[in-house]
């Protein structure tokens, strides 16, 4: 695979949810009501902004879903450098390719359901690939990964593997060998998307709290 000098600034591309009532955190509604979900989508985002901006690794694009017109996401341009682009149509794997393919140079994919990323894991991220490794994983607690970063885009990381479920990270492995892909993979972090990390983002983000 033909990578970039290897001194390129990785994009940072964030999946975004638009922080609209029965739209965005939908597994947290049964508990904390749609309101409260919504609220919690628009802290964590803001988060999550914040925090690429403060690793300095390069350009953040907000990644946004249904489309970058909610207020939440043109006020973070009012206020930030940050470039807005819209997910395509599809599941999750189109989504994250789109939001990998067509760059230049390197890209760190996160999402906005990590608090626990920090702009330490952001840089440290940006190193294993500025090291010439092609591929570099956060995973999640669950089973997933909280980060991804990669030289350019291989759309065999993302097709036919069982998202949501506790064996993408071991599939996406098992492609990464298979694609003869150097790997670096950092310990794991944990999301907010079931009732106990509520309790756990109270205790540990109390700035977040609803």
């Amino acid at each position: 695979m033909a990578t970039p000098p290897p001194n390129a600034n990785p994009v940072i591309a964030i999946l975004a949810t638009a922080p609209i009532p029965g739209f965005a955190k939908t597994r947290l509604i049964p508990t904390i009501g749609a309101h409260a979900a919504a609220v919690l989508q628009e802290r964590l985002t803001e988060r999550a902004v914040a925090t690429a901006f403060a690793s300095g690794v390069g350009p953040v694009i907000l990644c946004c879903e249904p489309d970058a017109t909610h207020d939440s996401f043109l006020k973070m341009v009012a206020r930030m450098k940050i470039t807005l682009r819209p997910q395509p149509q599809g599941d999750l794997a189109a989504r994250m390719l789109a939001a990998m393919a067509g760059r230049a140079g390197p890209v760190l994919l996160i999402g906005t359901d990590c608090p626990a990323l920090t702009d330490a894991h952001l840089r440290s991220a940006a190193s294993a690939l500025h090291d010439g490794n092609d591929v570099v994983l956060v995973p999640a607690e669950r089973g997933s990964y909280v980060l991804l970063g990669m030289h350019k885009a291989d759309p065999a990381l993302f097709s036919n593997i069982a998202w949501g479920g506790s064996t993408a990270l071991s599939e996406t492995r098992a492609r990464i060998i298979e694609r003869r892909l150097t790997l670096v993979e950092r310990p794991p972090l944990w999301n907010v998307d079931a009732e106990p990390d509520l309790t756990r983002l109270e205790r540990e983000f109390p700035e977040l709290k609803l």
